[in-house]
């Protein structure tokens, strides 16, 4: 009883300090609007470019040449939001059903533990999670140990705890004034969920995904110990090499894509907010 009162208190907490997204842009004059939606554009569009610039001016010697091609950066970019994206997308078929299942009344009992378990997710620091999960694979034999598939099974475990979070928040914080009027138009529990909590928890489920997806953006650097590619390639192989060029070319590739996946799921956060809330 006593953790459940806590969770619940601490749900109720977050739950005040959500911020709808189309309330942000209320009150703001159309010029700082505009503003709002080019400044981080015009900001990756110049670190880009001056990093381009910096890279083009030095004189990189054959390793350095060799590695810093169209094709192999393209190849480490492609990797990298492909296993970012598809763990994001498992991730909120995991997260959601779980939040939603945990907030329901007749099952409170069960959401002491699966808060439980998206927080074991997220304490484990990221490099022992894709060791765990990487032994986890080699116990068991159709599973690969090496690759995309344990590199999202960790990814997955470590970017739970944020959808599911703020799923519980999104469906805790609707007026219980509004669900009961309408169980008493006549809609089955079912039908309230999906009519009622769902579109008003959306704001705040998408701030979850859009959390998750960063963490997995920043966190995929690290896939490639298994085998799965990505940026971390380019930041290892730098590190290791002691070239300080492919190192930085990693490292600025992939805080731009997290920045930059940012700002557009915030975008996409705004769009899909419903009108009013």
């Amino acid at each position: 009883m006593a953790v459940d009162l806590v969770d619940d208190v601490a749900l109720k907490d977050e739950a005040a300090t959500q911020v709808s997204p189309r309330h942000r842009t209320q009150g703001l004059s159309p010029a700082r609007k505009v503003w709002r939606y080019v400044a981080m554009p015009l900001f990756l569009t110049i670190v880009l470019v001056g990093f381009y610039l910096y890279i083009s001016g030095q004189e990189l010697d054959t390793i350095e040449a060799r590695q810093l091609t169209r094709p192999i950066i393209q190849g480490r970019l492609t990797e990298h939001i492909y296993v970012s994206a598809i763990s994001t997308f498992f991730v909120v078929l995991l997260a959601v059903p779980l939040g939603i299942f945990a907030t329901r009344p007749s099952l409170q009992r069960f959401t002491p533990g699966i808060i439980g378990l998206g927080n074991f997710g997220q304490a484990i620091p990221s490099l022992g999670m894709l060791t765990i999960i990487n032994l986890f694979a080699l116990t068991v034999t159709w599973l690969p140990s090496t690759g995309t598939v344990p590199a999202v099974l960790a990814l997955v475990a470590y970017s739970t705890l944020p959808i599911l979070r703020n799923t519980m928040v999104g469906l805790r914080q609707v007026d219980p004034n509004l669900l009961e009027a309408g169980r008493g138009m006549g809609l089955s529990n079912f039908q309230v969920l999906r009519k009622i909590e769902m579109p008003l928890a959306v704001p705040v489920v998408l701030a979850g995904v859009r959390t998750a997806l960063v963490i997995n953006i920043g966190t995929a650097a690290l896939v490639f110990l298994y085998g799965a590619g990505g940026l971390g390639t380019l930041i290892f192989q730098g590190f290791q090499l002691r070239r300080e060029p492919i190192l930085l070319t990693g490292a600025v590739l992939t805080a731009t894509l997290a920045l930059l996946v940012d700002y557009l799921a915030g975008l996409v956060e705004e769009w899909l907010t419903p009108r009013g809330i």
